[in-house]
């Protein structure tokens, strides 16, 4: 008990005793960087509107906070600002013009401590924006990070780069025009919440990265929404990857991947929805596979993995398996899946189709063999031969089946189109889920 009381008088008098120097006009300091060198240890540094030169080092805890959105104007070389004290702020600024050096980690915000805040800031002309190096328990919320869009995706560095840090929070970020929006490599426990990423490689990029989660975050425009490699146990929720197109696109990619959990995610309008190689152990409940041209490619290496009460609608093509088949299983506790192009019928109307469904798109069958039709893949012809498939089967084709198909779409936990956008979430992905569920519902029953 005393021991508490003299540690809540101990930080009572530091608070006391903390000063904030203010610097620009009116104030004592003309930098920053002047401000820095003479403020003591937990010390609030107001820097005021205006445009600052000089990179800038954080030694000891200290708030760096802007009012007015002034503007840190590196040296084009290093870092702008380097934390290298813990229990650091910084706010409210915009900073620019780091150095180009990818193997110096030149970046916006260079972290070598832990427990720190980077909140509300911009970041423009910077090689990294925000750099975790051997960085836990930070918080990193509401930035606005821009990359060099006029360097090749190679040259680029990430909008967030996490290595070898635990425990951190990235939260409410809009990332552009970096390599990666956010990477994080040899990187546990963090969550990373209500991002928006777009126009970059891969929108979030896990590599040897055990025990995290991403949830409502918005992935588009990307050559990937996510990647996650090399990982176990990742969960995510929530999550939009919409519109990511391209020679070798994907909603999401996982290779070398196991134990994940996916739930309430949509995935609308890629070139390829979810791409699946040496996945094991996963399960992918209650999403949205709409409007893809393939909605899942699986490679017989992806081993133990799960779908159920799934929603796939409107894909140009269910599947693609790479190899004879796979042990997917398509149905778990939760039944089945919802396959728009189901014609089965439901006699005892308990909501699950008494005929298989047979994962398959015939004409993308014979694409395997014969490239070149791909012209032809959406054309009267290809439609009519998938027809006269269903009809009178004589090519083997999938041996993918869905036993247990729901006749009707799973309801989703997805936010209302308002509070999305006050969330991050892309706009457009919300507003095609709520179109193309009734729109197929609508259909199926004018064709029975």
């Amino acid at each position: 008990m005393i021991a508490t009381r003299l540690g809540i008088v101990l930080l009572f008098v530091h608070a006391l005793a903390a000063a904030t120097l203010v610097v620009g006009p009116g104030g004592r300091y003309s930098s920053a960087r002047e401000a820095i060198a003479g403020a003591a240890a937990g010390d609030t540094i107001r820097v005021e509107s205006g445009t600052y030169p000089g990179s800038l080092v954080l030694d000891k805890p200290l708030t760096l906070v802007g009012v007015g959105k002034p503007v840190i104007h590196g040296d084009e070389q290093g870092s702008v600002i380097t934390v290298l004290a813990d229990g650091c702020t910084v706010r409210g600024l915009i900073l620019e013009h780091s150095g180009g050096m990818l193997v110096k980690e030149d970046s916006g915000v260079l972290l070598h401590s832990s427990g720190n805040h980077v909140e509300e800031n911009e970041l423009r002309d910077v090689l990294f924006g925000i750099y975790f190096f051997a960085s836990s328990r930070n918080i990193v919320t509401g930035n606005v990070i821009h990359g060099r869009a006029w360097l090749g995706a190679g040259e680029r560095g990430s909008g967030i780069h996490i290595y070898n840090s635990s425990e951190n929070t990235i939260s409410g970020n809009t990332i552009s025009e970096t390599r990666d929006g956010m990477y994080l490599q040899y990187a546990s426990h963090s969550t990373i919440r209500g991002n928006h990423v777009s126009d970059v490689r891969y929108g979030l990029h896990y590599m040897y990265s055990d025990d995290n989660t991403f949830e409502d975050n918005s992935f588009s425009r990307n050559v990937a929404g996510a990647a996650i490699m090399y990982s176990r146990r990742i969960t995510f929720r929530h999550n939009r990857f919409v519109h990511n197109r391209g020679v070798s696109s994907f909603g999401i990619l996982f290779q070398e991947a196991e134990n994940c959990v996916a739930e309430d995610n949509v995935f609308v309008d890629n070139a390829v929805g979810i791409f699946m190689e040496a996945l094991r152990g996963t399960v992918f409940r209650r999403n949205l596979i709409a409007a893809n041209d393939t909605a899942l490619r699986i490679f017989s290496s992806a081993t133990g993995n799960t779908f159920e009460a799934n929603n796939f609608i409107d894909n140009l093509s269910p599947a693609e398996v790479i190899g004879r088949s796979t042990d997917t299983h398509w149905s778990g506790a939760q039944g089945g899946n919802y396959w728009s192009e189901y014609d089965g019928y439901d006699l005892n109307a308990d909501g699950i189709g008494d005929v298989p469904f047979k994962i398959q798109n015939i004409f993308q069958h014979l694409e395997g063999d014969y490239p070149r039709i791909r012209i032809y893949l959406y054309s009267p012809a290809s439609q009519a031969l998938a027809a006269a498939e269903k009809a009178f089967p004589v090519l083997e084709g999938s041996r993918e089946f869905d036993r247990h198909p729901l006749m009707k779409p799973v309801a989703l936990a997805i936010p209302e189109p308002e509070k999305a956008r006050q969330a991050g979430i892309y706009p457009l992905a919300i507003s095609m889920a709520m179109l193309l569920i009734p729109a197929v519902v609508y259909r199926k029953g004018r064709e029975r």
